[in-house]
This record gives C-alpha cells, sequence and structure tokens, in this order.
C-alpha cells in the first residue's frame, strides 16, 4: 500500500508553521528530519513522570528509567540487525566515528599505515581520521568519485593494500545523494582481512539497514535525522572488535572496579557510555524507530523515489540551473547550482516564499573541490515531502533567477 501522505504530514506540527505569511515547505531533511509528534510527547513524559537516572538506583522510578532505556537499545538492536551487547549509545555520528578513530589511533596504527575512505565523505568521517592519523604518522587515503558522483570502485583493489587497516565509508552522499555499495566494498575489504566502518547517518531514514547483510565492523547514525531527538546517536560495533578498542571517557557507568592504584572497565557497550546519557533522547529515539517501523521502509522509499523523480525532472527544466551528481541509484537529495548567482541569494529570496533549503560546502568540501565549485543548493526529501512542495520549489526559483537576473 502506498504511503498517505497527508495523514504522514498530520503527524508532524511543525508543517502547519507559517513563514513570512507562507505555508512552510521543508525541503532540508538531509540536515535534520522533523519530529512527529509522538517522539516529542515520549520525551514529555519521561520528564514529568520518569525522570530518574538509570542503572544506579533500586527505587520505582529508576527502575521505570532504566528500563524505557534498555528497551530503547533493544529497538535499535533489532532495528540494525544487530547482535546483544553491539549497541553503543553516543551523542551522535560524530561521537560514535571518534570512539572507533581515536581507539584504532590508540590499539591499532603505527607510522605509514593507511585509513581509506572516500572523496563522498561527510566531515564527520574525515577529520577524526586525519587528527589520528596524524598523531600516529599513519596516513589516510581517498577513493575517488567519478563526474556523475559515483565511487571509482576500478581503483579499490588496488588500494586496499599491506598497509590499509580500516576502511570508513558513507552508505549515502548527504551531498549528492549517491548510494554507495556497502556489501561490495566490505566483501573486498574482509577479503583482506581490513575492517569498515560505515557512516550511515543519512541512510537510516531513507532505506532499510542492515548491519548482517552489509557485514561491516562498525556503523554510525544519528537519531535527529531518524526523526529522533538530537543529541543521540548510536555506534554498532561487531562484539570482536568493540572490546578490543579502549574507552573514550572515563568515569561512572563505564567501571569494573576503581582502586587508588588504578581502574578496570566494563565490556561493551557500557565501556563507551561514561556518565550519565541523554536518557529522554535515548528513548525518544526507541519511539521514532517504532513510528518508522510502522510505516515500512517499502512504502517510504517508493514516496521518497516518486519525489525524487519529480523533483529532478522539474528542476531540469528551469534555466541556467545544474544539478550535480547523476548517480543512477539516489537517495532523496538533489545538489544544484545556478549560473551567475550565489546560493545564498537564491536562498534568501526563496525562504520569503517559505521554502527552506540548505546552502554551503554541506560540510563536505573534499568533494566539492573535486567537483570544481565551492557551494549548492541543496534540496531534500522525506516521508512529508510531496509533488506541491516541489512545484512552490521551482516557482520560487523562477523568482529568485528573475530577481538576481
Amino acid at each position: 500500500m502506498a504511503l498517505d501522505v497527508n495523514k504522514i504530514r498530520a503527524d508532524f506540527p511543525i508543517l502547519s508553521t507559517r513563514v513570512h505569511n507562507r505555508p512552510l515547505v521543508y525541503l532540508d531533511s538531509a540536515a535534520t528530519a522533523l519530529k512527529p509528534k509522538i517522539v516529542a510527547d515520549r520525551v514529555y513524559t519521561h520528564y514529568l513522570l520518569e525522570t530518574s537516572n538509570v542503572h544506579r538506583g533500586l527505587h520505582y522510578l529508576s527502575d521505570q528509567a532504566t528500563s524505557a532505556f534498555e528497551a530503547a537499545r533493544h529497538k535499535i538492536q533489532t532495528f540494525l540487525g544487530a547482535d546483544e551487547n553491539e549497541i553503543v549509545l553516543t551523542h551522535g555520528t560524530t561521537e560514535a566515528i571518534n570512539i572507533v578513530a581515536i581507539g584504532f589511533a590508540n590499539t591499532f596504527l603505527k607510522a605509514d599505515d593507511e585509513i581509506l575512505i572516500t572523496e563522498l565523505e561527510h566531515h564527520s568521517n574525515i577529520v577524526p581520521w586525519q587528527i589520528n592519523a596524524k598523531r600516529v604518522g599513519a596516513k589516510v587515503k581517498f577513493i575517488p568519485v567519478n563526474s556523475e558522483g559515483e565511487l571509482d570502485l576500478t581503483k579499490l583493489d588496488m588500494l586496499l593494500t599491506k598497509k590499509t587497516k580500516l576502511v570508513a565509508v558513507t552508505a549515502l552522499s548527504n551531498t549528492l545523494g549517491s548510494k554507495i555499495p556497502v556489501k561490495k566494498i566490505t566483501q573486498a575489504c574482509h577479503a583482506k582481512n581490513i575492517p569498515v566502518l560505515v557512516d550511515a547517518a543519512q541512510a537510516v531514514a531513507n532505506m532499510k539497514v542492515d548491519v548482517k547483510d552489509w557485514d561491516c565492523d562498525f556503523l554510525a547514525f544519528s537519531g535527529h535525522k531518524l526523526f529522533g531527538p538530537t543529541g543521540v546517536g548510536v555506534l554498532f560495533g561487531k562484539n570482536e572488535w568493540l572490546n578490543k578498542l579502549p574507552p573514550l571517557f572515563g568515569g561512572g557507568a563505564m567501571i569494573e572496579k576503581v582502586t587508588c592504584e588504578g581502574s578496570t572497565f566494563l565490556d561493551a557497550p557500557f565501556r563507551f557510555e561514561a556518565g550519565t546519557p541523554d536518557i529522554a533522547s535515548v528513548i525518544g529515539l526507541g519511539t521514532a524507530i517504532d513510528y518508522v517501523n510502522k510505516i515500512g521502509f517499502s512504502d517510504i522509499e517508493e514516496h521518497e523515489q516518486m519525489i525524487l523523480a519529480y523533483a529532478t525532472a522539474r528542476l531540469a527544466e528551469i534555466k541556467k540551473l545544474t544539478i550535480l551528481g547523476s548517480a543512477p541509484n539516489k537517495g532523496p537529495i538533489i545538489s544544484f547550482t545556478i549560473e551567475g548567482v550565489h546560493p545564498q541569494d537564491v536562498a534568501s529570496i526563496i525562504d520569503r516564499e517559505g521554502v527552506a533549503i540548505r546552502t554551503g560546502h554541506h560540510c563536505t568540501q573534499p568533494l566539492l573541490a573535486r567537483l570544481g565549485i565551492t557551494s549548492t543548493m541543496r534540496a531534500s526529501f522525506s516521508i512529508y515531502s510531496t509533488k506541491e512542495d516541489v512545484d512552490v520549489l521551482c516557482q520560487s526559483l523562477d523568482k529568485a533567477i528573475y530577481m538576481l537576473g
């Protein structure tokens, strides 16, 4: 059954907002997804009726909070197809990747070793590797991107050498929407005993993510792009890898024993969860996963692909507009430029029409350098996007082009 977009939109109160006395047209879901009321209500309920710390108390409220918190962890585990103790709760994708990057540098990397990433990566999957590789004298290398916005995997076998200690790839480009053949990459890497980390921040709301099918060793995502709260993220790691990495932070909740002489740490996932977590946001993420599961990824992908195809065709009709990236298998993201005008000027004008898009380098400066540009406009779509949204976008762009002449 096709997705009932009007029913979906009713779940998101923010869509009734008027911007400059115009209906809101939200086309920035790649930056953060809107939140259904059910998620906000669940967070609100926790703060009003369940407030307590987790894992530490024997009283009723602590038991309630701990049960809800760990139930959310189990939902995440099932959602990803992970095994028990493979889900570390973090504050976002960035922290999750840093846990692995710092842990690998401290444990496995040495001078002249290599980390292999791609030219499609978000800065969150570039900078941690650069910082930590430099710290130990290792190197970061890149799988190149072709002019269509696809990875050039013809060079993968050559790039995977005895010096390669880990490969880190995005599953879906946040700038071009290109989907990456993760399973193909993990198979090539594992044939040479090289572990793989997947940045699924952009993919997790738009496609089914199955860590067993992909056979990745690590995977990271953020709750806010999956219709959940900000400030919560997930690191999946295979058990055999997580317990090889040292903790990133020290403090309460992650210790086995502390003496004046030293400390020992719990096994994963708790060794990586020092201090009081963002309990309400974790519980809210569990509710967001319930929401997505109820809709189903088959209907989600069908709707988003329909909107993507419609938007691609409509934008292609606009004179002076160039769509970047023509990979045949894309997620619901379109980046584009308009000849002779600056993206920020366009965004300011169409904001007056109620249209929210993203401009800039989208935290992918190496990718934009590869494409020979410094900034783009990006429209990104989700389950609540409509053809009418796309029509308003195109009308607004026509107006901006006329005004900026």
